[in-house]
């Protein structure tokens, strides 16, 4: 690394010279800089649409690089931002001119049998917590996308295949280890701390930085059943929708179904003349015993005519990464969402018609189950809140980087997204949040929560030292 000055954005959005020997508590191992070897790895995110170039990057190996990272940040008031998965579509991982912690280098995942806990390190991905726990026939309530950030994920809430069983991923974070701002090594659980755990739970990365998660663990798989069934959307649309409208309503809580509507990909299992054509697609994940998934699935597997039935026994991991093809790294992506009480007849007629108008190959209009363990917790248990939703909908609007027609797939999502919102809870999900949302979006997600957030704010971070984020202003 170079022993040059290094120029790096403030708190204050000033510009600090800070001299080489400043960094002395930072192992020279851990630190890059642009230029040299392993920046650009470190610095490459997954939305392509974010550009941001931080004047230093530090890789901490353990707990106590990351109390010297964070004590610098303080003492020189760096803007400082930290990257796990670098999954996140805000791209709030990096911080521009600033500080980024790189968390990669903590990866270990340890399953505790005699407690049925896995114990997690911050720059884990979905991967290598479901490639561990399956071993043992186990996993814990995780996304859908298996290169998506354990740590921003759980931050944020966390939903995914299994939460109609098991709630939030927050539901099933028994303990955080974190830096908070004062360097402090602090270990936060429903017993100790536990404010600053009921805020951990949903607050994003308000609060400091977590160097290991700790979550319960359930039986499942490691055979499930589940994929992906697809039909024409030019003839079954309608149909589709009202299918899936009445399995969900009375779908056991092993399964969970999210229904999309988007041009057919060029995949290997569908046929290549419905490449590039509109498509209307069920996914489905059962967790249940193979016999009865059968029987659950029967009236999907047997409806119209499909193009694709990729609904098969399969390895709960295999399930987990189904959806990777589709959200590649380095693509332009812009989502915008909400929660959902119900599937009204007004709302499946929008969703339709704006799925009419989708000129992207990757963009999608979709609606993910959630009703279930969820809706059985408090609103105030954990920061998370949204114990109201029963889906998640939204317009996920995506195109290769080089597409020329990036404004008008962009414009289409937020058109859409106006269009779905009055069928809204009034919440929505604090991960989705794209880079142009404002304050008014972070208090939608929170809603009564927000205030208690913003105090609890104050008492760990009353600086604001982690602001680069779904920022919550101390009281």
């Amino acid at each position: 690394m170079s022993s040059e000055t290094i120029e790096l954005r403030t708190l204050d959005g000033d510009e600090l010279s800070l001299d080489p020997a400043a960094l002395a508590t930072i192992p020279e191992g851990s630190r890059l800089r642009p230029g040299d070897p392993g920046y650009e790895d470190a610095t490459l995110i997954w939305n392509g649409l974010i550009d941001k170039q931080p004047a230093l990057v530090i890789q901490p190996a353990d707990a106590s690089e990351v109390m010297a990272a964070v004590n610098l940040a303080r003492e020189h008031r760096l803007l400082l931002s930290i990257k796990g998965g670098g999954h996140n579509i805000a791209g709030l991982s990096l911080a521009d001119g600033g500080v980024t912690l790189d968390m990669s280098r903590m990866r270990a995942v340890e399953v505790d049998r005699v407690e049925n806990q896995v114990r997690v390190g911050p720059g884990c991905i979905l991967r290598d917590v479901d490639r561990v726990t399956q071993e043992s026939g186990l996993a814990t309530m995780l996304g859908f996308v298996s290169e998506t950030g354990v740590a921003g994920l759980t931050l944020g809430g966390g939903f995914g295949y299994m939460s109609r069983r098991f709630g939030y991923t927050v539901d099933n974070l028994v303990e955080v280890e974190l830096v908070t701002a004062d360097g402090r090594l602090r270990r936060a659980s429903r017993d100790s701390e536990p404010d600053l755990f009921w805020a951990l739970r949903g607050g994003g990365g308000n609060f400091g930085v977590v160097t290991e998660f700790t979550y319960e663990l359930h039986d499942v798989g490691p055979q499930i059943m589940g994929g992906l069934i697809a039909w024409p959307a030019e003839d079954h649309d309608e149909d589709v929708l009202g299918l899936y409208r009445e399995m969900t309503a009375s779908a056991p809580r092993q399964l969970t179904l999210v229904t999309t509507m988007r041009l057919a990909p060029p995949a290997p299992f569908i046929p290549e003349q419905w490449h590039g054509k509109p498509m209307i697609a069920m996914i489905a994940c059962h967790t249940g015993e193979p016999d009865q998934a059968a029987r659950d699935l029967a009236p999907i597997k047997g409806f119209g005519k499909p193009i694709a039935d990729q609904i098969v026994p399969k390895m709960y991991a295999e399930q987990q990464s189904m959806l990777d093809p589709t959200q590649p790294k380095g693509a332009h992506y812009y989502w915008k969402t909400e929660f959902l009480p119900g599937l009204s007849d007004d709302f499946l007629g929008t969703v339709r018609s704006a799925a009419a108008e989708i000129e992207s190959p990757m963009s999608q209009v979709f609606a993910f189950h959630l009703e279930g363990a969820v809706n059985e917790h408090a609103e105030d248990d954990g920061a998370v809140g949204n114990r109201d939703a029963e889906f998640v909908t939204g317009a996920a609007g995506a195109w290769p980087s080089n597409d020329p027609k990036g404004d008008a797939h962009r414009a289409w999502a937020r058109d859409t997204w106006e269009r779905i919102r009055p069928f809204s809870t009034g919440g929505n999900y604090i991960n989705f949040q794209t880079v142009d949302d404002d304050v008014s979006r972070i208090e939608d997600s929170y809603r009564g929560n927000y205030e208690r957030l913003r105090r609890i704010k104050a008492e760990y971070d009353p600086e604001n030292l982690f602001r680069v984020n779904r920022n919550l202003t101390p009281v």
